[in-house]
């Protein structure tokens, strides 16, 4: 889950909870108001007993990964909560409205967990059940069942219905990278068809006339093999200068990319450009190196910016990756990719270097400007 994503998440549980702390703070009220020792102990593990059924249907609810069965025993955990506790606190609090509390936390939590018309139901019978359950103050146990439990429900809703709309645009995010990545392998089967159906139906047929001429012209049958030959050579070639290009990716489209990922993920980033083209070697392995950083930034940092410079000069292009994610136990024990790429720096002329201090990391990728 992107790093926005899980903040949200976090937002949305925070919001949530203090919704829900009346379930625990309001009916306690009713604890202290009660003189008989067996309905306190009894009502706090009503109000208990709901207050936990509660967390865990609400973290639930905004928990993608969660399965649905799960979701199911979540719900059903809580229903069997709700019920559980009209005998258990209903009694409780010499008169004060103690279960009218819980009841206001029903109703808000209907509409997230269910469609309008069973929402709507099922907070009528629970204001129903809640003025039957304090015939001493009625119109109290009504206001705070619908009152209240209708603000909650307007509270909750609107941050489930944000958490959603988040949810889906994540969705969608992903939904379109593998359509875009379906769209290029499909262009590429259809370029390698149009390379290879060709040219492999010409050396099947001049095969098949090579076959033929082999017994009655040895020398026409040689030039033949030869054309097969040459064809053959051709199109192997053709074939790698298609998988290279394929394999090439331009460096300007890769540092736009790269800074609109870490965008998305909660991590300003300013990128400077090289202000000329430079040579397929020098995008390649400077490609490879900014892939490499952007991951490291993403997986082994807690970075809040992020700045990408690369100069170019008459015999050195310099690429200078900053940011202020460096935790304390950071190193390079998960640096193989890394310590690969020093590796390819070195057979192309360059070196790599990285450190860490003052919590800022700095990787610094120099390669010649010429290959």
């Amino acid at each position: 889950m992107r790093r926005r994503l899980r903040q949200a998440r976090t937002v949305t549980l925070v919001g949530l909870a203090v919704n829900a702390s009346m379930s625990l703070f309001l009916p306690a009220v009713g604890l202290v108001r009660e003189s008989d020792v067996r309905w306190v102990v009894l009502g706090a593990v009503g109000i208990t007993a709901f207050a936990v059924a509660q967390a865990f249907v609400l973290y639930v609810l905004i928990t993608p990964w969660i399965t649905p069965p799960t979701r199911r025993r979540a719900t059903v955990a809580f229903a069997a909560a709700a019920l559980i506790s009209v005998p258990l606190v209903g009694p409780v609090g010499d008169g004060w409205p103690t279960w009218s509390w819980l009841a206001a936390c029903l109703v808000g939590l209907f509409p997230v967990l269910t469609s309008t018309t069973p929402a709507t139901l099922l907070a009528a019978a629970t204001g129903a059940a809640a003025v039957a359950l304090t015939p001493d103050r009625r119109l109290d146990a009504l206001v705070i069942t619908l009152g209240f439990g209708l603000g909650i429900a307007a509270v909750n809703r609107l941050q489930v219905w944000f958490w959603d709309l988040l949810v889906e645009a994540e969705r969608g995010r992903g939904a379109q990278a593998q359509l875009a990545a379906a769209e290029e392998r499909l262009r590429f089967a259809r370029d390698v068809h149009d390379l290879l159906g060709h040219n492999l139906s010409v050396i099947a047929l001049k095969a098949e006339l090579v076959e033929r001429l082999a017994t009655i012209d040895a020398e026409r049958a040689g030039s033949e093999a030869a054309e097969v030959r040459r064809i053959a050579a051709s199109t192997l070639t053709e074939l790698r200068e298609v998988v290279h290009g394929y394999r090439r990716v331009d460096l300007r489209d890769q540092l736009t990319a790269i800074r609109d990922l870490l965008r998305s993920s909660g991590v300003s980033c300013t990128v400077t450009a090289p202000d000329r083209e430079l040579p397929a070697t020098v995008t390649d392995v400077l490609s490879a190196t900014l892939r490499e950083a952007t991951t490291n930034v993403l997986r082994h940092s807690r970075a809040h910016w992020c700045t990408i410079t690369i100069q170019v000069d008459e015999d050195r292009t310099r690429m200078t990756l900053v940011n202020d994610g460096v935790l304390p136990s950071t190193s390079d024990e998960h640096s193989s990719g890394l310590r690969g790429l020093r590796d390819r720096l070195a057979e192309a002329g360059g070196e790599l270097r990285t450190t860490a201090a003052d919590g800022h990391y700095t990787l610094e990728a120099v390669v010649p400007s010429t290959p």
